[in-house]
């Protein structure tokens, strides 16, 4: 299992009509079959600069490109992210068996 995370902070406003915009688009990349286990998260600590994210699982490796490679993502990518997304962080990993 792969659990992608993306962290960010938006160039508006909490509140503002283009956050509202930029977390419903986001959210329509559930619906890309490989995507398991969608969040949208609100930050709740004063510990970072970031103020949402984004947490998904995929089973697999493939099933991780194919979400990179799917046209919803780059679509999504494309049309909203250099414009909503004023920094962000990204994180993919992977459980690590201690046994």
């Amino acid at each position: 299992m792969i659990n992608h995370s993306v962290f960010f902070k938006l160039k508006y406003p909490k509140g503002s009509s283009e956050e509202k915009i930029f977390l419903n688009a986001a959210s329509k990349l559930s619906t890309i079959s490989v995507v398991k286990n969608f969040l949208v998260l609100d930050e709740t600590s004063p510990k970072n600069e970031y103020e949402y994210g984004l947490k998904m699982e995929f089973e697999s490796q493939e099933a991780y490109d194919a979400y990179n490679d799917h046209p919803h993502h780059s679509l999504f990518l494309k049309m909203y992210w250099d414009d909503y997304v004023d920094k962000f962080l990204e994180i993919d990993y992977k459980v690590i068996d201690l046994q």
